[in-house]
């Protein structure tokens, strides 16, 4: 055994899973391939009818589990992944007892862990070389190409059983699958968690067809990934886009804040007056013109341009609603007009929203001045009173 490996695994606290069902054939060469690297291995029996059980018995030494019935090599990771947590394992390699995977591969996991730590690292194949299946090759570029649409994530190989797994990250996602489609769901919702996932070279041996032994179901293995892969980019449109647009969003204002409002050398009077004048900007109905004016007028006023061309952005279609509707009742207001009976819903649903700018039109254009208005002097009085709380407080 290599001595070094073997201290590399210890220190960094990683153990070798190896799922086996009805492999007896190749099991123990891949144990005695692992042997030589490492001891620290948890092999879990998932249920296997053949010799396998007699043949691990002779591996006493080793952290081995069996299963009285087969349950999935989902199930079985699953179960390993916990177990290996609560031994105080950080890392999990799964590596397939169908002597496909080199262990010799395995110093490029740990080399990779040294500077990648909250990731899932694949081993990835070259799904050219001579002997690939072509359902697998397939299989592999169906699975790629639906990882990147439900994550955004483009990686050459979400197929490969060769991996290492954080285990604290895997300890908070919540994974439902059993089959071979495990495989799919943790990476995915990993993803979806802020886990990297990469890829990494590693060579695979396919032997040949009459040779080749696997337990992969075409019709229910396949159709369970159809569906889970469904139900993934239902989730990823109905939930993980949309935070993860909420989360740059604040994380852009946050950065914004901190870099344009208060870092900035900017006084006080220049920050509040940029934030009003870009709301004012932003509402004053010059629609199309807004953000091109406001750049000039901001750069003859000496202003600071970032924080009035983003104040601007008030004006996002979400916001246009209630930035007319304001605009009309400020107008009304303004010329002494009557808000009885007026609903700008229902206008819109009567009249359209060409014919409303009609009726409405000379009210809304005073209105929106007015509204701009007030909005600036508003936008101008937080910034000012909120600069001068922060800056007084850092300064304290």
């Amino acid at each position: 055994m290599n001595a070094s490996l073997e201290e590399r695994f210890i220190k960094n606290k990683v153990c070798v899973v190896l799922p086996t069902y009805n492999n007896a054939g190749t099991v123990s060469q891949v144990i005695d391939d692992l042997l030589q690297y490492t001891t620290q291995i948890l092999v879990i029996n998932d249920g296997s009818t053949d010799h396998t059980r007699e043949i691990l018995k002779t591996y006493s030494h080793l952290k081995i589990h069996h299963f009285d019935i087969n349950k999935g090599k989902g199930t079985a990771l699953r179960f390993a992944f916990k177990e290996a947590y609560k031994q105080g394992y950080q890392y999990a390699i799964t590596i397939d007892s169908d002597g496909q995977h080199f262990a010799k591969d395995l110093i490029h996991f740990l080399d990779k862990l040294e500077t990648e730590k909250n990731t899932i690292i694949i081993g990835s194949r070259n799904m050219t070389q001579e002997n690939v299946p072509g359902t697998s090759s397939f299989g592999n570029k169906f699975s790629n190409f639906w990882f990147e649409l439900e994550t955004g994530i483009k990686v050459p190989d979400t197929q490969s059983g060769y991996r290492l797994y954080p285990l604290a990250s895997l300890d908070k996602l919540f994974l439902f699958t059993w089959r071979y489609e495990f495989e799919v769901e943790v990476i995915v919702k990993a993803a979806w968690n802020f886990v990297n996932v990469i890829c990494i070279p590693i060579e695979v041996y396919y032997p040949p067809a009459e040779e080749r032994i696997s337990h992969f179901r075409k019709g229910p293995d396949f159709t369970r990934i159809s569906f889970l892969n469904s139900y993934l980019v239902i989730m990823a449109f109905l939930w993980y886009k949309p935070r993860n647009f909420f989360l740059n969003f604040k994380s852009n204002m946050k950065k914004f804040w901190q870099e344009q409002i208060i870092a900035s050398h900017e006084s006080n009077q220049v920050k509040s007056l940029s934030v009003g004048f870009g709301l004012f900007m932003g509402i004053f109905p010059i629609w199309g013109f807004q953000m091109l004016v406001a750049g000039f007028l901001a750069h003859w006023m000496k202003l600071n341009k970032v924080i009035v061309l983003a104040s601007s952005n008030i004006s996002i279609p979400i916001n246009i609603p209630w930035i007319i509707f304001c605009s009309i009742i400020c107008g009304k207001l303004a010329l002494g007009n009557s808000l009885v009976e007026f609903s700008i819903v229902k206008d819109i649903q009567d009249v359209g929203m060409k014919v409303l700018f009609t009726k409405y039109g000379f009210e809304y254009f005073i209105g929106a001045a007015i509204f701009a208005s007030i909005m600036a002097i508003g936008g101008y009085l937080i910034t000012s009173f909120s600069l001068m709380l922060i800056r007084k407080e850092r300064s304290a």
